[in-house]
């Protein structure tokens, strides 16, 4: 008898709007992908037989949207409520070693939670970094390509050094900014924890539009010490199949996967050989 499908959880609160489309994802994977509103597993206004427990899930996904609206900052309700209710839980979730991932407005939570770029131990503390109103001053939708530079991101260990995804991105709020600023981008880097950097197409360095929201460093995504919690701003749910990519008419058949399809199977990859 086989193993039983890797168990993913896909955290919702009212706001949240990707869930459907990481789920499609995730169980194109073959894993059994759930979309668990934060209160089954707070255990409170819910039917009996829906309560759930972090610890029945091997990986934990917060989507993107607008979670509670986004109001105070993006993110941030969202995150007050994770913190107020299920701190312990997530707490002894990451120390075990199981995969935290956030998209969007679910790295924004991250952030909030002060998971990314975190400390050692998996620890919720204060905010020590902040994603911000994009500097264009508007919602950004659009294709863009992040370039993975190495890391301790271990489900792309595999991954060549420079290597390209073409993701896109929908946000207002997508501009990271890191208290002490340089110094602790620096340290940030020199740690592995830069998980992707936005880039031009051909790789180099990102201006406007292709560093879509002015993140210090082209930062797109992070990861905390131990690699085991990671975020990022683009949607890889969005070019998980080859017809989603805004050039598949002219550049190749419809069918077969997207850069988010490579991006996702490392990750469940990973998460299967944590089991």
């Amino acid at each position: 008898m086989g193993r039983r499908a890797l168990r993913v959880a896909v955290l919702t609160i009212e706001g949240t709007n990707c869930d459907r489309e990481l789920v499609v994802a995730m169980r194109a994977l073959g894993t059994a992908p759930e979309v668990v509103h934060l209160k089954q597993l707070e255990g409170r206004d819910v039917p009996p037989g829906l309560e759930r427990r972090l610890s029945e899930f091997d990986v934990l996904l917060i989507p993107g949207g607008f979670s509670g609206g986004d109001y105070v900052r993006a993110g941030a309700i969202f995150a007050a409520r994770l913190r107020a209710s299920l701190r312990a839980e997530l707490e002894e979730f990451v120390r075990d070693g199981h995969l935290v991932g956030g998209i969007c407005n679910g790295f924004q939570v991250l952030t909030e939670l002060g998971l990314l770029p975190g400390r050692k131990g998996g620890v919720l503390g204060s905010p020590e970094a902040a994603l911000m109103s994009n500097e264009s001053g508007h919602f950004e939708c659009r294709p863009t390509y992040i370039r993975w530079d190495g890391g301790n991101f271990v489900p792309l260990r595999k991954t060549p050094k420079g290597s390209l995804f073409m993701f896109p991105v929908a946000h207002a709020e997508g501009k990271l900014v890191l208290a002490d600023g340089n110094r602790r981008l620096k340290a940030l880097a020199n740690s592995g924890q830069v998980l992707f950097r936005w880039s031009a197409p051909d790789g180099s360095s990102a201006e406007y539009p292709w560093n879509p929201n002015g993140s210090i460093g082209d930062v797109a995504g992070l990861t905390n010490p131990e690699g085991n919690v990671f975020g990022l701003m683009p949607h890889p749910e969005r070019h998980f199949f080859r017809i989603q990519a805004p050039d598949w008419t002219r550049s190749g058949p419809a069918d077969g996967p997207g850069d988010g399809q490579r991006f996702l199977a490392a990750v469940v990859e990973h998460a299967e050989s944590l089991r």
